[in-house]
């Protein structure tokens, strides 16, 4: 299958930034509250729907805004976050991710903060959910879906953290990398993610998406992530019963990323 890349070195990268995501959430409690949260003008804003998106309209591109990653250091350290997210709309992404962590990929929650009332579109809060304080926070600056990666929780904490979303009205993306991770479905997940990146080697490998596809229940709303960049893998992935696609860096590294999502979805069309 295409779009394989080369192994890299194995790493404990996930566990790094789960170390470093649970001392910034324990200082974060130390000034923020459930209560502060529910202060915030965003909190009580009806969220827009990804799942009806992905499930109603023909392109299911959701469109990444990232400055960096782990693996490849700077991908568009410039790129400006208001002209970008708008971009991507105006292309007609049916969702904006929006990588959130600081230290690893140089986000911040104050650039959902900044574009959620220039933005029509659902907005997905990407980041390393360890405690139920970042649900809260996703609600409050103006996210519509909340990331779980399975990888980094147990059973329990995904269900109660998405248990928890639905009742703030979020939507919830819950992450897998392999069979063993369906096992934290639930009733609360809206959408199945399935990645290709392998969180040890950080291989990218579509046949991952295709191997999961028949294996997650049809209740569920599935999108593939991570190595996503030609029309034909697209299409491959769409005659397996994916609805949506999550691109980041194909888009996010390019000079201008949102005439780059506009090319690519006009080829996919023709």
């Amino acid at each position: 299958m295409e779009e394989k890349n080369s192994t890299i070195q194995k790493t404990d990268f996930l566990e790094n930034i789960l170390r470093n995501k649970r001392k910034e959430v324990a200082l974060k409690k130390q000034f923020f509250n459930k209560k502060n949260w529910e202060d915030f003008p965003f909190f009580s804003r009806k969220c827009f729907s990804l799942k009806q998106n992905l499930l109603s309209l023909p392109i299911g591109i959701i469109a990444e805004f990232k400055r960096k990653s782990p693996s490849k250091g700077w991908l568009n350290q410039e790129a400006n976050l208001l002209e970008v997210t708008t971009g991507y709309q105006q292309a007609g992404a049916v969702g904006i991710s929006i990588l959130t962590d600081a230290d690893f990929f140089g986000g911040s929650v104050e650039d959902i903060i900044a574009v959620r009332d220039k933005i029509s579109c659902p907005i997905l809060k990407k980041d390393f959910v360890v405690d139920e304080f970042q649900i809260y926070e996703a609600k409050a600056i103006g996210a519509d879906v909340v990331l779980l990666i399975a990888a980094a929780l147990t059973v329990p904490e995904v269900k109660n953290f998405a248990r928890l979303a639905h009742q703030l009205g979020l939507e919830v993306l819950l992450e897998v990398h392999n069979k063993e991770e369906l096992n934290y479905l639930n009733e609360y997940v809206d959408i199945v993610g399935v990645n290709n990146r392998n969180l040890d080697t950080f291989e990218v490998n579509i046949d991952t998406s295709l191997e999961l596809a028949n294996l997650i229940p049809s209740t569920f709303t599935k999108i593939s992530e991570s190595g996503i960049s030609k029309i034909q893998t697209i299409k491959i992935l769409k005659q397996a019963g994916y609805q949506g696609f999550l691109i980041g860096e194909h888009f996010i590294k390019e000079k201008d990323p949102a005439d780059a999502l506009r090319q690519f979805i006009n080829q996919l069309i023709r």
